[in-house]
Order: structure tokens, then C-alpha cells, then sequence
């Protein structure tokens, strides 16, 4: 039997703005390819484990969005949330419903928003990954080998193998300054945490019931078929910090496909062609005398000249233009246009 792949697709993007917006969150552009990223990883799901074992664990006003997007998806594919609390809540609600239907189900947790080729091996690390979930009733994260010290992304350190492609957790680290993540790079003892995930549900719950207060004592709500109560209640926060650091039975998998999270504008210069000047555009430009730029144009024509290394984003009746590094820090700026527009 297949495993249940859940998919967490929550939030706006804002890191993406001002492509990115509530009405049109980052799952839905093309960020990767062609098509938008939820169906780029609705693809991957499906073609795993089958249309009817993939769920999507999202806001309704997204899910709405979402069948827009693609029109084979039905109400069965939706595990609804009634507000956001993290993904360690999230998790454990789709657990349970999942060991409710059927107290033996494996669930693999995807994000919406990854970039992930080739799928021959994506889907050879997730067998593994599940493999090692149902064999030795593990917690199993999939790990990537870290390109470049990146400090956008949590790290975990490798501890001795367990199985071929299979190392135990020695610990995990959150986001590094580059310093340290120069460090992790080098010693070749880290590897990228992808938040890719394989558990049988009814571990994945044993060890929330065990460890983390801040979910468990919510469950009984649950139990009582009121999920709305039980998101009132949990403290939000994230399945690594409330379940994975605390846990001792957590495995990772190496994994040997190519993954990118796309986590700001800085990814579209990982994900989208290159021209012989390093500039990558996606929509309509005209550059000149120009390197190492990132242009974003959904209407009109954007034209650089004499300028290297920007962030050149035109969205609606909106434009951003920042640096590369300023495109890291995006969140910064909103927060300061929210209070502008406050006074």
C-alpha cells in the first residue's frame, strides 16, 4: 500500500511580493518552471503515490484558489485548517486523521513551494524514506547536501548510518549565521533540513502525546471530532521544535535529487535560465550593460542599463527594485510599508 503524502500549503509568500499577494500567494506562480508550484508539486504527489492519497493542508480562501488552479481537485483532497498555528499542530491534525481512517497509514509532508527534479530520484529517496519509517518505526527527515552556506536554511548534523543512504540525527541546528554555516559546510557533517518528512502516523502521534505539552493537550479535542477547538487551544509551533529535536527515534535520509526551496527572489537565480551575462528574466526586458540581475514582469517592459546585481520586480500597479541582499531581508521592508500606511 502506497503511503498518504500531505501537503503543507499555507501562507502568502510575502518574501515574493509584490508578485506574491493573498489573492495570488507564491504557490501559484512559476516560480520553478512553467507552471505554478502547486501544480508542479500536485504532479510529483500524484505520480507517487495516486490522486487519491494526496491531501493538501490549507486555509479554505487558498484551497478555493488551489481548484482554480487545478480542476481535478475535489473537496476530499483538502484538510481544511481552521486557523494557522504552525506545522506542528498542522501535522498532527492530519495524522490523526489519517491513523483514524486507517491505524497502519505511512504519511510523507511535502511543502507546496519546492523546486525538485529529477523525480526518478526524488522518488527513490522518498521509498527510502518510507522504507525506514515503517521498518524501524522512525521519524525520518530527508536531507540535502548543502551547495553553499546558507543561512536561510536549518541544518542537521549527521550521526552514525543506520542503513545505506540512512544516518541517525546527532542534533538539529536552526538557521546559522554564515559564519557557522560556513563551518557545517566544510566539515561535511551537515546536511540541509528539506522539511520533507516520513512517519508512520501512529509514531508521529505517540511521540507528540510524549513530548510536546504544547499539542497533546489539545488532542482531546480531537478525539471529539472538534478541530476547531483543538487549533484554539495548541500553542503554535513548528513539527521540528516541538516534536523532532525532542525526539530520539529521528532518522534522515541523504537525499540525491536537486531541491531548492525558493524561499526569496535571490532562488530565481537558481531556478530560471541564465543569459550570457548572468541575468535572469522572467516576462518582458531589455537589458544593457547589465550583470547579475533577477527581473520579474508581468506587465509592460522593464529596462536596465548600466546597473549589476538588482532585484527588478513589477507586479499590478506596483514596482520593486532592491538589491540582491535586500531581497533577503524583503520581510523588513513590508513591515515598514504596513506602518506607513498605518500613520
Amino acid at each position: 500500500m502506497r503511503p498518504h503524502v500531505v501537503i503543507l500549503a499555507g501562507g502568502i509568500g510575502s518574501r515574493f511580493w509584490p508578485a506574491s499577494t493573498p489573492a495570488r500567494p507564491k504557490q501559484l506562480l512559476p516560480l520553478g518552471g512553467d507552471r505554478p508550484l502547486i501544480s508542479d508539486t500536485l504532479a510529483r504527489a500524484t505520480e507517487f503515490a495516486g490522486r487519491d492519497r494526496v491531501r493538501i493542508l490549507a486555509e479554505n480562501r487558498l484551497a478555493e484558489l488551489f481548484r482554480q488552479t487545478e480542476s481535478w481537485l475535489t473537496d476530499d483532497h483538502f484538510f481544511l485548517e481552521p486557523k494557522a498555528a504552525g506545522t506542528g499542530p498542522a501535522l498532527t491534525w492530519a495524522a490523526f486523521r489519517l491513523w483514524q481512517a486507517d491505524a497502519e497509514a505511512t504519511m510523507i509532508s511535502l511543502h507546496a513551494d519546492h523546486v525538485i527534479s529529477p523525480f526518478e530520484e526524488f522518488r527513490t529517496s522518498l521509498d527510502r524514506a518510507v522504507h525506514t519509517a515503517e521498518t524501524r518505526n522512525a521519524l525520518v527527515c530527508v536531507g540535502i547536501q548543502p551547495e553553499r552556506p546558507d543561512t536561510g536554511y536549518g541544518y542537521i548534523r549527521l550521526g552514525e548510518e543506520s542503513a545505506p543512504g540512512v544516518r541517525m540525527v546527532r542534533r538539529f541546528e536552526e538557521k546559522p549565521d554564515r559564519a557557522r554555516a560556513s563551518t557545517y559546510v566544510a566539515s561535511g557533517e551537515y546536511v540541509w533540513n528539506s522539511g520533507i518528512f516520513a512517519w508512520r502516523a501512529a509514531d508521529f502521534l505517540a511521540a507528540v502525546r510524549e513530548l510536546t505539552p504544547e499539542i497533546s493537550e489539545a488532542l482531546p479535542h480531537l478525539e471529539r471530532g472538534d478541530p476547531v477547538a483543538f487549533f484554539d487551544q495548541v500553542t503554535p509551533i513548528s513539527v521540528d521544535v516541538g516534536v523532532l529535536e525532542r525526539a530520539d527515534n529521528v532518522e534522515v535520509v541523504e537525499a540525491t535529487f536537486d531541491w531548492d526551496d525558493v524561499g526569496t527572489w535571490s532562488a530565481v537565480g537558481r531556478t530560471k535560465p541564465a543569459d550570457g551575462d548572468g541575468n535572469h528574466v522572467v516576462g518582458s526586458a531589455s537589458l544593457l550593460e547589465a550583470s547579475d540581475n533577477i527581473v520579474w514582469s508581468e506587465d509592460g517592459r522593464v529596462v536596465l542599463f548600466d546597473v549589476d546585481g538588482l532585484v527588478v520586480v513589477r507586479s499590478g500597479d506596483q514596482t520593486l527594485v532592491t538589491s540582491s541582499g535586500g531581497a533577503e531581508r524583503l520581510k523588513e521592508l513590508l513591515d515598514h510599508l504596513e506602518n506607513e500606511a498605518g500613520d
